[in-house]
């Protein structure tokens, strides 16, 4: 794991991520409502099929121009999507080879988010499910090029395995900066992995965490928690689940649309539940 010294600081001030994905039209005026409720992580994806990225771009200038922030106050994410992630508006060309794609989606992303680096970018899930492939060396060598580059702060992966993980570093001699996993309770929030992360002091963020895991908003031990942990403001199950996940070292990522779920979500950055209530709830294995 390579991080550069200038996003350290900003990497430990980390506690949300604002996700972008399945906004379509909406997400300009919602990544801005995202700015100004206090988000600043935002992530992305050069997939023009679940992410309208130039929508992002739109907001972030918006936000510029108001003077709510600037480039130097936030955390920037996107990601290279292999082509059968993708539908027919690809933002590289498909003849070419993977350096060259990954190349081309970044400078894409740069133009659409009005900007000359990001924070971090990410290999958008693996080539194949079975482990990693040659195009995934071919892309990820790509993408060390662009962080040597400077147009890439910190490199990631999503949506990978364990054995994803062992085989990258086995092969490239270099853990990533960030894991981006769905984290499901029922199979165990992704422990495995996570487990790894921490021995690798490798970022897991998770993502999905309510959507995934509907059924456990409903669920007694979450619901007595926030009745517990509500004393001078209620607490919401969101809220624990979010705050779970940063008790058992995840960055959490959140998409809502709704500007009270924001508010509440960025309120509870600071609720810590006891560490008997965090081994609670990783150990709940909810499947209904």
């Amino acid at each position: 794991m390579l991080f550069d010294p200038l996003i350290t600081s900003t990497l430990n001030q980390l506690t949300f991520l604002y996700g972008t994905a399945w906004k379509e039209e909406r997400t300009t005026a919602l990544v801005a409502l995202a700015l100004r409720q206090g988000f600043r992580a935002i992530d992305t994806a050069n997939q023009r099929k679940h992410y309208f990225e130039a929508g992002v771009g739109q907001a972030l200038q918006q936000a510029y121009q108001q003077g709510l922030v600037t480039r130097a106050d936030l955390f920037l994410q996107t990601k290279y999507t292999y082509q059968a992630g993708q539908d027919q508006r690809l933002p590289y060309d498909p003849a070419a080879n993977f350096a060259t794609q990954v190349e081309q989606s970044l400078a894409s992303s740069l133009e659409h988010l009005g900007t000359d680096y990001v924070d971090s970018y990410i290999l958008h899930g693996p080539h194949a499910s079975f482990g990693w492939t040659d195009e995934d060396a071919q892309a990820w060598q790509a993408m060390q090029r662009e962080r040597k580059a400077g147009r890439a702060r910190a490199l990631g992966v999503s949506n990978v395995s364990l054995r994803h993980l062992h085989q990258m570093m086995k092969l490239h001699g270099e853990a990533p900066a960030f894991v981006q996993n769905r984290c499901y309770a029922r199979l165990g929030w992704d422990r495995d992995v996570r487990q790894f992360c921490r021995e690798h002091e490798i970022v897991y963020q998770g993502f999905s965490l309510l959507t995934a895991n509907a059924a456990l908003l409903r669920h007694p031990l979450i619901v007595g928690l926030a009745a517990r942990a509500s004393t001078e403001k209620e607490i919401t199950p969101a809220q624990i689940i979010f705050s779970f996940s940063r008790g058992v070292g995840m960055l959490p990522l959140t998409g809502t649309s709704d500007a009270e779920h924001m508010r509440q979500d960025l309120e509870g950055v600071n609720l810590r539940l006891p560490d008997e209530a965090v081994q609670a709830v990783e150990g709940l294995m909810y499947s209904a």
